[in-house]
């Protein structure tokens, strides 16, 4: 499969490594140019490109940005071809996106991006930590094989994302629509806590939509005062953390 990739962060990169050494011809860009991009994220086959070069042949494009980036890139999403599918890895943290006036409590974030780009979207790798993501693929059939969920509302784009999140080395989980998808989100009991396929479903259902919020502003509030008194916050520490506050 040809796939872009918007986006050379923890996940971005992780996705172009990943991907590439599944056998897909992954491009990979960001903001600030291709000589930018660090030679671990190609070191399996990912090639370096231009923003406007990465959403030119491909039939997927991930979006891997931070949330509140979207609106900026729907110039570049005019220029993808009118049936690739496009998956979409984003968060939003009140605390870092505050710009984003137009999305309130009751907003599910997928919703609030097919909105922006004009274009549906599937919810993909969004639910899982960034060194759980990189350190913790395993074979299929692996009995402690992490699972992510996937959301979407058309059947094109749910297939190809639980096909590409299989092949990054985790089960998949449908989770249903995007108006569902507030489920996968942060602080919800699904979110980043390494849950396996058997046990993400429950978690997805017993997520409660009013809770969410509140438990989202702790943890952020927790992460912060732990990185200012350490410098550095593990990723032992979120997923331990995660499993306390949004179980």
């Amino acid at each position: 499969m040809k796939i872009g990739i918007l986006g050379a962060g923890f996940i971005g990169s992780t996705l172009a490594r990943k991907l590439s050494e599944a056998g897909h011809e992954v491009k990979v860009a960001n903001s600030r140019g291709p000589e930018t991009i660090s030679p671990d994220t190609t070191a399996t086959g990912a090639v370096a490109v231009d923003a406007a070069e990465v959403v030119t042949d491909v039939e997927v494009l991930i979006t891997s940005i931070p949330f509140n980036k979207m609106p900026g890139i729907v110039s570049l999403i005019e220029q993808l071809p009118a049936e690739a599918v496009i998956l979409d890895t984003s968060n939003y943290y009140p605390m870092r996106d505050g710009s984003i006036s137009v999305l309130d409590e009751g907003l599910v974030e997928s919703v609030w991006v097919t909105q922006q780009l004009r274009r549906p979207v599937a919810k993909a790798w969004n639910a899982i930590l960034a060194d759980s993501f990189a350190t913790k693929g395993r074979p299929s059939g692996d009995l402690d094989r992490v699972a992510i969920p996937v959301a979407a509302d058309r059947e094109q784009d749910r297939a190809i994302a639980i096909q590409l999140v299989e092949e990054t080395g985790f089960d998949a989980v449908d989770a249903g629509s995007l108006a569902e998808s507030w489920r996968q989100q942060p602080a919800a009991p699904g979110y980043c806590t390494d849950l396996t396929r058997e046990e993400l479903p429950a978690a997805l259902q017993a997520a409660e939509k009013d809770r969410i919020p509140k438990r989202r502003d702790l943890a952020m509030t927790v992460i912060k005062e732990r990185a200012e008194a350490e410098g550095t916050v593990s990723g032992n520490y979120l997923l331990r953390l995660n499993r306390a506050i949004y179980s």
